[in-house]
């Protein structure tokens, strides 16, 4: 198997990256990793696309307050949304990194939606269950005060990449649960789904485990600091492939790549959904990995996933059609 140039390319910068990280504690890897990527943005141009307007809100939380970034598009509104959930193994990534910032603001112009984003507090500082109650808060804080946002809250749908893609899954699962807002669609890049002692028995996580960019000790890394009760990983709120039921789910659309460690397990809980009836559209994007898809404005196929995950999004909060009698 051969990896396309431009991806090699990123790979050899990753590593570069992480020699750079080692010895570091976690505080101080954030900080380089942010530079890095800051540094990367204007090397590889990075556009960050014109919105009407973002706004930097507050939400309360247990134990304090969290961020939530909010880009609206152009045009009259209320507006459907997009709540968006950064990856990052659950202990890296911020609403302040610009690919993140960079990727809001074209969902927020190509969906046509305000889009939401959630700066959630990280592990280990914050482990399970902080991450999801974060983003639960704010889904309800968005819905709560959508006619302030200028949004409708009949149309918000929720997604994330990776530790992201996960804890979208969560927030469906917590929404139906709790008898919280209706979602429109969930929207799951490259998730997580599985982190209980049974996870090893996907066979991506063996086959693509070393050279791919994430690695299996990264992933065990990362599971280390959000999981530390061991307990806590057999549970849905982790991982959602553990769900007892997938009934009564909203819609789902799930990305996954072909040399992706979480590729497997990621395809299983879209599977898990269609048999309980969810409509789901599953693509495996072939010829990409982990994190491929960060590429999407210099790299064509990468731009392609982006381009689908847009368009799921504006078709998933698109306004019913009003039948006149």
């Amino acid at each position: 198997m051969t990896l396309a140039p431009e991806f090699r390319d990123f790979l050899e910068w990753d590593r570069r990256l992480a020699e750079r990280l080692t010895g570091l504690a976690l505080p101080e890897q954030r900080v380089v990793i942010e530079d890095a990527l800051a540094e990367h943005a204007r090397t590889t141009n990075l556009v960050v696309a014109e919105v009407a307007a973002v706004a930097d809100l507050r939400v309360p939380v247990a134990g304090g307050e969290i961020a939530l970034r909010v880009y609206t598009p152009p045009g009259a509104g209320p507006h459907p949304a997009f709540f968006h959930i950064h990856g990052g193994g659950f202990t890296l990534g911020s609403i302040d990194w610009l690919p993140n910032a960079a990727k809001c603001a074209h969902v927020c112009v190509g969906a046509r939606c305000v889009v939401a984003t959630v700066e959630y507090r990280l592990a280990p500082e914050f482990p399970f269950p902080t991450a999801p109650e974060d983003c639960y808060a704010a889904l309800l804080w968005l819905v709560e005060h959508a006619d302030e946002l200028n949004v409708d809250p009949a149309r918000v749908a929720v997604g994330g990449e990776s530790a992201g893609g996960c804890l979208a899954a969560v927030l469906a699962l917590m929404a139906r649960d709790r008898g919280g807002p209706e979602l429109a669609l969930q929207v799951l890049e490259m998730p997580v789904t599985d982190m209980s002692a049974g996870s090893a028995a996907h066979p991506s996580l063996s086959e693509y485990a070393d050279g791919y960019g994430l690695e299996r000790g990264g992933i065990e890394a990362f599971q280390d600091d959000y999981l530390p009760n061991l307990a806590d990983r057999e549970t849905p709120y982790a991982s959602p492939l553990k769900a007892v039921s997938l009934d009564g789910l909203p819609p789902a659309h799930v990305v996954t790549a072909e040399y992706d460690p979480l590729r497997d397990s990621g395809e299983a809980y879209a599977r898990g959904l269609q048999e309980a009836g969810v409509r789901t559209t599953l693509h495996r994007f072939r010829g990409q990995t982990h994190g491929s898809a960060n590429l999407w404005q210099t790299w064509p196929p990468a731009r392609a996933w982006m381009d689908e995950v847009v368009g799921a999004i504006r078709d998933g909060v698109r306004a019913p059609l009003t039948v006149v009698a």
